[in-house]
């Protein structure tokens, strides 16, 4: 009876870990303060926004670099991650446009 008390237990302590652990897989839980210069001079290819919710402590943009798509997580109220959020929202406008005119062309 006590093995079996002892093998539910660590049953569930093991399935609680595995729950827990993939829950921060795609979480910014602190801001890279030190971005160099070298990064951002080579761009940025996208950005996504987190949430504070679920596994996720802090809100934080999520940028992908042009370069080996390194991610940084960088605080959304920065005036240098605003002006490449609008940087990378202006290149996906201009972007789409391209695309709309090749396709009206054909």
């Amino acid at each position: 009876m006590e093995f079996r008390a002892l093998f539910l237990v660590l049953f569930l302590s093991f399935l609680y870990l595995s729950f827990a652990q993939g829950s921060y897989e795609n979480c910014c839980l602190k801001y890279n303060k030190n971005v160099r210069h070298k990064t951002l001079k080579a761009g940025f290819k996208s950005y996504r926004k987190q949430e504070t919710d679920g596994g996720c402590n802090i809100q934080a943009i999520v940028l992908t670099t042009n370069s080996g798509g390194k991610i940084i997580c960088a605080n959304p109220t920065a005036k240098w991650v605003k002006k490449i959020m609008a940087k990378i929202d202006k290149q996906t406008q201009d972007d789409q446009q391209k695309v709309r005119r090749n396709e009206s062309s054909e």
